[in-house]
């Protein structure tokens, strides 16, 4: 069976709906101190943290391409076939990419290609949109692009804040993207690439 990392930089919210699935785990790794680690290591899960201070931490200093490297280098040493981005704030450089071609997955909170970027939810809601969603993609260089892998609508309700409209994509994205994970790595466990998996969902979540 393909091995599989998952990174993560907050609550461990979608780790969590990832062990719930049924999904099978090889090592977690954070960039920083989270809660994300915690879950990891309630569920007996290797649990690495490269935390980006030695690295320049949050600021401009930032050493974006040997951070990348290294984290890169962590997660060979523990034999990952795939890397599952699951709520983790660092856009990783080419070292990262270069080591794992097309094996990182991300998911992100809009109908991709629009809203690319951290604020992809209240970008919606000032563009009077009637509907986004959830996009599992292939991770690349670039912010939020890549090929897309699956998605899945979310209706805008009239009454909708950042929070509530946020809250239901979370609910689909922590039911899409363990889909589509597992079938990356079945993909690999057959010899197949995750490009391979691609099936783009469009289902209304209406009841979200």
């Amino acid at each position: 069976m393909a091995r599989l990392a998952v990174l993560v930089s907050g609550s461990g919210t979608i780790l969590e709906a990832m062990l719930a699935s049924g999904l099978e785990v090889a090592v977690v790794a954070a960039d920083r101190p989270c809660r994300g680690i915690d879950v990891a290591e309630r569920a007996g899960l290797d649990a690495l943290v490269l935390d980006r201070g030695p690295y320049g931490g949050f600021g401009r200093d930032f050493d974006r391409e040997r951070y990348s490297a290294d984290l890169a280098a962590l997660l060979a040493d523990q034999r990952v076939d795939l890397v599952a981005m699951a709520g983790f704030g660092t856009v990783l450089a080419a070292p990262f990419h270069a080591a794992f071609p097309g094996r990182v997955l991300n998911t992100h909170p809009s109908l991709l290609p629009a809203f690319r970027g951290w604020h992809a939810v209240p970008a919606a809601l000032a563009a009077g949109v009637g509907e986004t969603g959830c996009t599992v993609h292939v991770a690349t260089e670039a912010l939020d692009d890549g090929p897309i892998l699956a998605q899945r609508r979310v209706a805008v309700r009239a009454d909708d804040t950042v929070e509530s409209l946020h809250e239901r994509i979370k609910e689909v994205e922590r039911d899409l993207y363990p889909t589509v994970v597992a079938r990356a790595l079945s993909a690999l466990s057959e010899g197949r690439e995750p490009g391979s998996v691609a099936e783009v969902e469009e289902d209304e979540c209406g009841h979200c």
